[in-house]
């Protein structure tokens, strides 16, 4: 398993991470256990949370996420594991978290209420890596990062990041913080994979020269690149399948995650993985850590079996040619996920 750096921190992290937000949904904690297991035993050192995990998130269940993480991690070598929070962003978003009341803010008090709620649960005094889940862009940048500063400079975390966020909200962050002589985000952690392309347009470019690490999320595509959606099977129990009938906002999640261009992407890809000898999974994985703006890409799943495909991605390098053969896919059909 290759080690990475988040940004300029540090912090060396496996090149793949180990998502928890189906722990607590998906997976009971049985499976969560054995899962993280599993990713343990074969060299991930990284794992991923957040306060309002599982998804979907909901008042009764957030949190038990991390509580199942701090559970598992007690007896393992606290300095040996790479744990990374987030704290919800603005609840008058496009989300409503299920936290603090539907009041949910990213200014000093709400922060500092997530953060203590996260180490505790987790059962720890420190988070390596602490997120901000989503922005708000209408808020002083600065009334954020001031305190994610105090929470470096007190020991309660190690280095923070920002998650679902822009090249404006990127570089809005680094000005910020070197105006004011704060911390700087070493990450970002957004949606990239082979349907969805879009970080390649300008925010790879801002990473590489900043020097802060995308840690990308749903590298299968929520699961779509494996195969199992086509356009008149949607297996039951599956998560597009279930978001269809959640609400208009799942439903278009679902709309924009399956659809007659992706399903006709995920197709050529499958192709292009038999011809490489290897299981499509492996190949989204490996095609997903293969940047040099990428520190670690995280996986998830709802039982361990699921697990095998991407690890061995670990360590996996795409010749040349099948480089050229995704891209292909990617001329043929451009922006699958819109």
């Amino acid at each position: 398993m290759e080690k990475r750096r988040l940004g300029t921190s540090g912090i060396v992290v496996s090149e793949i991470c180990m998502g928890t937000m189906t722990f607590g949904t998906q997976a009971d904690q049985a499976e969560s256990n054995a899962m993280m297991d599993y990713a343990w035993e074969r060299g991930i050192d990284f794992f991923d949370t957040a306060e309002i995990y599982p998804v979907p998130p909901n008042k009764e269940l957030a949190g038990l996420t991390e509580q199942w993480v701090g559970q598992w991690m007690k007896d393992k070598p606290r300095d040996g594991i790479i744990i990374a929070s987030k704290v919800a962003g603005a609840a008058h978003g496009w989300f409503d978290p299920p936290v603090r009341n539907h009041k949910a803010a990213l200014d000093r008090r709400h922060i500092r209420t997530a953060l203590e709620g996260s180490l505790k649960r987790l059962g720890t005094d420190y988070i390596d890596l602490y997120q901000v889940h989503w922005p708000d862009p209408g808020m002083r940048p600065e009334d954020t990062i001031e305190v994610l500063d105090e929470f470096v400079r007190e020991g309660k975390i190690r280095s923070f990041g920002l998650s679902n966020d822009t090249s404006y909200g990127v570089m809005k962050s680094l000005w910020t913080s070197e105006r004011h002589g704060l911390k700087r985000i070493d990450t970002i952690q957004n949606n990239f994979s082979l349907n969805n392309r879009r970080f390649e347009d300008e925010l790879a470019e801002v990473c590489r020269h900043e020097r802060v690490s995308l840690l990308p999320y749903a590298p299968l595509a929520g699961g779509v690149l494996t195969g199992k959606y086509q356009k008149e099977r949607w297996p039951a129990g599956a998560r597009y399948s279930a978001y269809k009938a959640v609400g208009p906002r799942q439903a278009a999640m679902a709309e924009r995650y399956v659809n007659d261009r992706s399903i006709a992407s995920v197709a050529a890809f499958i192709r292009i993985a038999e011809e490489a000898g290897m299981d499509v999974t492996t190949l989204a994985t490996a095609w997903s850590k293969q940047h040099d703006f990428v520190a670690s890409t995280i996986i998830g799943a709802s039982h361990r079996d699921q697990l095998q495909p991407s690890l061995a991605a670990a360590g996996k390098t795409l010749s040349p040619d099948v480089l050229r053969a995704i891209d292909r896919v990617a001329i043929d059909i451009p922006i699958p996920m819109g």
